[in-house]
Order: structure tokens, then C-alpha cells, then sequence
């Protein structure tokens, strides 16, 4: 039971709340354009990036336990994986059978998508494929690319996707509201490397806050919750969402809350875990709040 407990935590299952939310965010668009949401389909939608999201969990953690990082690295509720592999270093193989396994799924789940409309969810299948089997090995070590897999991943993939296959085609709406969980999760993950920055060096990782020091990240980190922001507010004087939306800005003092904490701490962010908690708090609350905007409004 104990090493199935290691397998399960390697999904880091608490952090899988961000795909329903993404998924949700696509459904709304297709809802608001009073279109009949096929429940099998959007079931499955939510399988299939569920799926990918598990798999990118564990082949993370399977890849970390293997470059040595999970012994170096001061794990917080936020950061620094689940430390399930060096209790239970013999468990590294389900793991990585699960990462793999899951993936297959998602792929099996993508073909089918492809038989029902045809090729137009190809290109976003294999981006996400390419996102989540490059994650741990290559992009890590590409501080601009990894500052916005995260956001491509759960922003534009995940958001238009999941309209594309209620729909069979691609609408105007869910690539403009995509960009905010673009922002929101780049920053989430960003932020999250804070703690782990010392480590992430020993193993030969160069994401960005590595490469272009804290300070610049937090520049970085706050640009891209005033675009989050300032996202919002066009579209809704532009029409593109109605007035409603505005409530999905309330939850945007987290953010700049979170940012307070990586100026005055840095690195030691992690030892005040308020400042990641209101990071991953905005990321969820804001895109929840701009889907159920989009469908009463």
C-alpha cells in the first residue's frame, strides 16, 4: 500500500485541478455561442488533458528522481515535487510506466478526435505531445521556452482545444480568451521556481528565473499579471465578453499579493507558502469566474 501511495502522489492528484478549470474555460465559449455541449465529448475532453496533465506529473517526477534533483531540492506545498521516489527509489519504473501509459492514453484519445472532425486538432495534439515529453529533458534547459510551455500547455492547447472538439472547428473566442491562463499559469509555474533555483543549477536545468535572476522574473511575473489583467478589460470594452466578465479581476490582488512576497523574499519564498498559495489560487479562481461569466452573461 505504501508503494502504491508513492505511485499516486508522483501525480501530484492536487495540482489536477487546473485541467477542469481550462476545460471549463473552453466549454464556456461553446456555450455561449448556444451550441449544445455534448457531455460524452467534453468527458472525454477532460479525460484526454486530464491524462496528458498526469502523465506530465509523473514523468517529471520519474525524470527529476533520475538526474539526481529530488535529493537536492527543498520541497514546499508548491514546489519541488512530491518526494515520493527517494522514499521509494523502487517504484521508478511504475512510475515512469504510468507517465507513459497515460500518454499513449491521451494519444489514443487524440486519434479519435481525428477520425470523428479530421486533421484540424493535429497541430495542437502534437504541440501538447511535444510539450509533455520535452518538459523535463529540453525545455527546462531554454529559459524562454520554458517561462511559456506551461501557459501554452494549459492556456491555449487545453482552452481551444476542448472548444475545437464540442464544436469542429475553431472559434475567434476561445483563442482570444486563452491568452489568460496563458499568463496566469506561466506565472504559477515561474514562481514556483523560486525555491528550487540553487537545486535546478546542480542538475543543469536553465529556466528563467536561472538565467535572468529573480529580479527580472518579477518584472516578468508582474507584466504578465497586468496583461492577465488588461486582457480582461479589452475584451469587454471591445464586446467580446460581456460586462459580467469584470468579476474575473477579483481575484487579481492575489497576484500582485504573490508578487509582494517574491520581491521582498526571492529565493525564500518558499518558507512563506501565503505567496505561492495566492499564486495558485489566482490562477484557478480567475479563469472559474471568466467561464461562468461567459455562460450568464
Amino acid at each position: 500500500m505504501m508503494k502504491l501511495t508513492a505511485v499516486i502522489q508522483s501525480m501530484r492528484l492536487p495540482f489536477l485541478v487546473l485541467t477542469p478549470v481550462c476545460v471549463f474555460l473552453g466549454a464556456s465559449t461553446v456555450i455561449a455561442d448556444n451550441t449544445t455541449v455534448n457531455l460524452p465529448l467534453l468527458s472525454l475532453a477532460l479525460l484526454g488533458g486530464g491524462l496528458a496533465h498526469i502523465s506530465a506529473n509523473a514523468l517529471n517526477e520519474y525524470f527529476d528522481f533520475k538526474s539526481g534533483l529530488d535529493f537536492v531540492t527543498t520541497r514546499t506545498r508548491f514546489s519541488g515535487g512530491s518526494g515520493s521516489l527517494p522514499r521509494h527509489p523502487e517504484m521508478a519504473g511504475a512510475v515512469f510506466a504510468v507517465g507513459a501509459a497515460s500518454l499513449v492514453a491521451t494519444l489514443l484519445i487524440g486519434i479519435f478526435f481525428v477520425w470523428r472532425y479530421g486533421t484540424g486538432i493535429v497541430p495542437i495534439g502534437l504541440i501538447g505531445l511535444v510539450l509533455v515529453v520535452t518538459y523535463s529533458g529540453w525545455i527546462n534547459r531554454h529559459p524562454l521556452l520554458c517561462l511559456i510551455a506551461p501557459g501554452l500547455g494549459f492556456g491555449f492547447l487545453m482552452v481551444v482545444g476542448t472548444q475545437y472538439v464540442l464544436q469542429g472547428e475553431y472559434a475567434p473566442l476561445s483563442w482570444l480568451i486563452a491568452i489568460v491562463p496563458f499568463f496566469l499559469v506561466n506565472n504559477l509555474l515561474l514562481l514556483n521556481q523560486y525555491p528550487d533555483i540553487q537545486a535546478d543549477i546542480s542538475v543543469g536545468r536553465n529556466h528563467f528565473p536561472i538565467a535572468y535572476g529573480v529580479s527580472r522574473s518579477n518584472t516578468g511575473y508582474g507584466l504578465f499579471a497586468l496583461a492577465t489583467a488588461a486582457s480582461i478589460v479589452i475584451y469587454v470594452l471591445a464586446s467580446y465578453l460581456p460586462v459580467l466578465s469584470l468579476i474575473a479581476l477579483l481575484p487579481m490582488p492575489l497576484a500582485f499579493f504573490s508578487l509582494y512576497g517574491a520581491i521582498k523574499y526571492g529565493e525564500n519564498i518558499g518558507k512563506f507558502p501565503q505567496y505561492l498559495g495566492a499564486n495558485v489560487a489566482v490562477t484557478i479562481l480567475t479563469p472559474l469566474l471568466l467561464g461562468l461569466s461567459i455562460i450568464i452573461g
